[in-house]
């Protein structure tokens, strides 16, 4: 059956950060300078690995896909959320809240895969240091992001599918800044039980899975560092690592406030919302700063390019 047939809604009503025009003008200028600097410092880390010619190793690769998708992932929804602070239309077309919600699950899905494989490769660079050329070479990087990149958007597209396929002939006010699957899904007037169950099983296995390489490659990599008799050793080990660890830590921390946690009790659902939106714009921005910051490689190298 066609689409379009099965739904009267044309358009969805998106919520809007602030109401009232106090609260509203400096949200957005704080959004769009965080938006901003996000940019900057992620295109920075991107040019200066193209640039510097010693980077051009698989753990940079890596690290400049994450940049490019902190990238990407925040441009899916903050024009929009800044536009609706300047506007009072803050509706978004049926089409184009599908493809808000497949890009944005998409692009998050590619990031888990992708700091699984970040794992992976630290897991190799430490455990096995003598054998990591061999295993992590050029072509097996390539191999490795391009079926990190494609599971993503595979992924997304049969999220996007079922969500998109139910019948919406109610309410078409999302609860939420931007088209997600769950607060869409919510709108549905027809059963909602093969969306809700695709999401549970192929997002749960998929998402498990990544998170469970991740965490085993850590316990490996933790398990050698100490392992290790010097205290300079054991340093140097653990900065490779480092901060890809704490951008992890980062990621699956907006996660689990997003979509594992249960609902506050003590805050309104508008504050969770808030503060969940905040925690999901500022998590990019912050990547790059701790990359430049621990990373004394990505450090020199951005220098060179500041003063070049």
């Amino acid at each position: 059956m066609d689409l379009y047939n099965l739904t009267t809604v044309t358009q969805f009503i998106l919520l809007r950060l602030s109401d009232l025009p106090e609260v509203r003008y400096p949200l957005f200028v704080a959004l769009l300078i965080i938006y901003q600097i996000t940019l900057v410092g992620n295109g920075a880390i991107i040019l200066a690995i193209t640039i510097e010619q010693k980077l051009h190793t698989p753990m940079y690769f890596l690290l400049a896909n994450l940049s490019l998708l902190d990238i990407f992932c925040p441009s899916t929804t903050v024009p929009k959320m800044l536009q609706n602070l300047l506007t009072e239309d803050h509706s978004i077309s049926f089409v184009g809240c599908a493809l808000q919600l497949y890009f944005l699950v998409a692009l998050v899905g590619t990031e888990v895969f992708l700091l699984a494989v970040m794992a992976y490769d630290r897991y190799v660079a430490i455990c096995f240091p003598l054998r990591y050329t061999l295993i992590m070479s050029h072509i097996r990087c390539a191999q490795l992001l391009t079926g990190t990149w494609a599971a993503g958007f595979l992924n997304s597209l049969l999220h996007t599918m079922t969500t998109f396929s139910l019948s919406f002939c109610m309410s078409n006010r999302v609860d939420q800044y931007y088209c997600d699957i769950p607060p869409v899904v919510a709108l549905s007037c027809s059963s909602t039980y093969m969306a809700e169950m695709v999401l549970l099983v192929v997002g749960g296995v998929l998402g498990t899975s990544a998170f469970l390489i991740t965490l085993i490659s850590y316990l490996y990599i933790i398990s050698t560092i100490l392992k290790i008799r010097s205290a300079e050793g054991k340093r140097k080990a653990f900065s490779t690592c480092a901060s890809h660890l704490t951008v992890v830590c980062l990621f699956y921390g907006t996660v689990i406030f997003n979509y594992i946690r249960p609902s506050s009790s003590k805050h309104s659902p508008a504050r969770d919302r808030l503060i969940s939106m905040l925690y999901g714009v500022m998590t990019p921005m912050l990547n790059p700063l701790i990359y430049s910051l621990r990373n004394t490689e990505v450090k020199g190298a951005l220098r060179r390019l500041l003063c070049f």
